[in-house]
């Protein structure tokens, strides 16, 4: 049928207005995932040293929790479909399915019948739309499983996908796992394995990045099947021991809808006495949605959220972030005092020992100073103007950081995030671009001289 082995399924031009209503509604071409069968194959995309792995017989048990809001039935049932198909039985204790106030009739009582048909699943529907976080808390605490996984709506699990995810929680109760996240497009439903030795990190303006494993630190790798320790996870995918999840406060439940939680949980997780980890030998495949096709009632959730991590978990080191993003110092974050007395209750490291023993070279702290540079004469300022590549920009200056704070670092570049500022030509008057960042100096190191001094 469609989409056998992962293959793409390709929208036929009679059909582009049905594929054009599906984005609008879904986020992503649920007219062609309603094609494929729930239980596609797909490709194995582990490494071939997992597919000779064993596995012990007697591992914790595991709760599956998924959220959905007016989630497509073919992308949402196929989540569920492949959890069943592909866990041996006596590792899956339940899914928990969350319905986060969903309003399409298909959601009511169909998903209630065909569930009850297919067993081993536990409907929760919530009384008001409460967001992806608090959802997830919901579906934690209506969960008996040891182990708690939380899936998003559209995934589909791989081969061997659970067995390597418990084996690493039953070693140590304080670990939290992260699968290996495939790719599937969100046009054609093409499912492309990705590159399980990769770390997740996070850039000053709380933009969620990934580094690859170091070459020397690859060189020493014996075993292509071993963990990948990760400084923060991608976010909705991630299995955890259910009273471990407890003690850490699970989510805080003064955040909002979604955005921040997976910076909440990772940096809790490392200051607090555990770890995370990435597993190369387990495998789901999830649509990135094109967009987001619903609205939340709080605009400024996201800010909201970071605002509450920043000021928790962050120590002097939120100050980076909010020279980067100074919109989140204006936004009303509540009462954090439960979360600093669980912070103080743990006996949390300092957010400057997760820096230089977790995140050490994947976020870049070794700055010389964070400062714009400035036209005294005519009070004018290079301006980034939101880019991330053309030539920079000049404007007013304001003294609000943001587009025209620019960080001085050790090695000499003048950057922004990930780009930097870049010469490509030689003669006076040659203009400056924004280019990603090489480290190489050339093209991008800047000689900072004081005037009169050299």
């Amino acid at each position: 049928g469609p989409g056998e082995n992962g293959e793409p399924v390709e929208t036929k031009a009679e059909d582009e207005s049905k594929k054009d209503a599906a984005y609008s509604e879904f986020g992503f071409n649920q007219f062609v995932s309603d094609q494929i069968s729930l239980e596609r194959t797909i490709s194995d995309t582990r490494h071939q040293a997992c597919k000779q792995r064993s596995y012990p017989i007697n591992l914790p048990k595991a709760s599956v929790v998924i959220v959905f809001h007016n989630e497509g039935w073919s992308t949402l049932m196929r989540t569920v479909h492949t959890v069943l198909l592909r866990s041996p039985p006596h590792m899956l204790q339940e899914i928990v399915m969350v319905d986060d106030f969903s309003n399409k009739d298909f959601l009511k009582q169909k998903l209630d019948d065909y569930t009850k048909k297919l067993g081993k699943i536990k409907i929760v529907r919530t009384k008001e739309r409460v967001g992806l976080i608090k959802a997830r808390v919901i579906g934690a605490n209506n969960a008996v499983g040891e182990v708690v996984i939380f899936l998003d709506a559209h995934c589909e699990c791989n081969k061997g996908w659970l067995p390597p995810l418990l084996e690493r929680i039953a070693l140590n109760r304080r670990t939290a796992v992260c699968p290996t996240i495939d790719f599937i497009d969100h046009k054609t439903f093409q499912y492309k394995p990705m590159d399980p030795y990769i770390r997740g990190t996070f850039n000053w303006r709380f933009d969620y990045k990934e580094r690859a494993v170091r070459p020397e630190e690859m060189a020493k790798r014996r075993d292509p099947t071993q963990e990948v320790k990760s400084p923060v996870m991608a976010g909705g995918l991630f299995a955890i021991n259910r009273e471990f999840f407890s003690e850490l406060g699970q989510y805080d439940p003064g955040m909002f809808i979604w955005g921040g939680e997976q910076y909440e949980i990772s940096f809790k997780l490392w200051q607090c006495g555990g770890q995370l980890e990435n597993i190369p030998c387990s495998r789901v495949g999830h649509v990135y949605r094109h967009h987001v096709p619903y609205t939340y009632p709080k605009h400024d959730a996201t800010l909201v959220n970071f605002r509450r991590v920043a000021e928790v978990w962050m120590d002097e080191y939120k100050d980076w972030l909010y020279d980067k993003r100074p919109e989140i110092k204006s936004v009303d974050y509540g009462d954090i005092s439960d979360r600093i007395a669980l912070r103080k209750r743990l006996k949390c490291k300092s957010f400057k020992w997760y820096l230089e023993n977790v995140a050490n070279d994947t976020v870049k702290t070794k700055l010389c100073a964070c400062f714009q540079v400035r036209n005294q004469g005519k009070n004018m300022c290079l301006d980034s103007m939101g880019r991330k590549d053309g030539h920079v920009g000049l404007a007013s200056c304001h003294n609000m950081g943001g587009n025209q704070a620019f960080q001085y670092t050790y090695i000499r570049e003048l950057r922004t995030d990930e780009t930097c500022f870049d010469v490509h030509e030689s003669f006076p008057g040659a203009k400056v671009h924004f280019f990603p960042c090489h480290e190489m100096k050339g093209n991008q190191e800047f000689l900072f001289t004081e005037v009169g001094r050299r």
